[in-house]
């Protein structure tokens, strides 16, 4: 990968405290892009900056938000502009789980978790397409998941339908913007080795998805930065076991989709969440 590649631009990743976050925020440094990262948690943003900075020689700047908040997106952009900085890149990553049953769960919780998982990640690319348009180069990155297209399994009712969503809006929005230079994809990893299965109270639960379903996170940011670099798709799903698992469930009928998800351990997972 060349360094040059990124030089003179600036990549915005969301959720960047932790996980895949990191990840991509890594990956981007060393192609070169200076960043701009966001998440709650400010001590871990700046100590990923700093760490970034030396390996990387690249330049960041940390801006702590919660796009839980409705404010967010538009304040964040604002942020950006006041510093003076221009957005070539957005990596949508923020995200978070919330397992038990939906009756079980606060509205709040599920308000929260739209609000991070679908507006923001929408208001945001609103606002920093017209001039990634204007500029005739940008890339929009946004990260979906493999439960886009498996079985329905108790407890991910509205994380399966936020990432739903994030993959038909980047199939739309790319189809919307092809040949104005900007390249928009939809990042559709499976089991990732992170910390938010430990976080969630579910690391025991994961122990049961066997070792070849699990990527790690380095490679599927490499992965998705890579295809978005390129621009040649709209929808990635990450590795070769789980693109062969999304390919399959389109052929098979649903009493066995049925029977796969009550089934699956992750079917029985603690009622707990995480915030990523």
């Amino acid at each position: 990968m060349a360094k040059a590649e990124g030089k003179g631009r600036t990549a915005l990743v969301t959720g960047a405290s932790a996980g895949l976050g990191v990840a991509f925020a890594e990956t981007l440094a060393k192609r070169g892009f200076a960043l701009v990262l966001t998440a709650r948690r400010a001590d871990r943003l700046d100590a990923l900056a700093e760490d970034l900075r030396k390996r990387f020689a690249v330049a960041v700047e940390v801006i702590p938000a919660d796009l839980a908040d409705p404010k967010a997106p538009a304040d964040l952009v604002a942020a950006i502009a006041a510093r003076g900085i221009q957005v070539d890149m957005l990596v949508n990553n923020a995200g978070f789980g919330v397992p038990p049953a939906y009756e079980n769960t606060t509205w709040e919780d599920q308000r929260d978790l739209i609000q991070v998982m679908v507006t923001a990640p929408a208001e945001l690319t609103h606002r920093l397409l017209p001039g990634m348009i204007a500029r005739r180069w940008g890339r929009i990155l946004n990260v979906a998941s493999l439960a886009a297209f498996v079985p329905a399994i108790p407890g991910s009712t509205l994380y399966a339908g936020a990432k739903s969503f994030v993959v038909r809006f980047s199939e739309f929005l790319a189809a919307e913007v092809r040949g104005k230079g900007v390249h928009v994809l939809a990042t559709c990893p499976g089991f990732t080795r992170t910390e938010f299965h430990a976080s969630a109270g579910i690391a025991e639960v994961a122990k049961a998805i066997p070792g070849w379903q699990w990527q790690s996170a380095e490679v599927v940011a490499e992965e998705a930065v890579a295809a978005v670099m390129a621009g040649r798709e709209s929808v990635l799903v990450n590795g070769t076991a789980n693109k062969a698992t999304a390919g399959l469930i389109k052929y098979l009928p649903g009493f066995v989709l049925r029977r796969m998800a009550a089934r699956h351990p992750l079917a029985k997972r603690a009622e707990t969440k995480e915030r990523g």
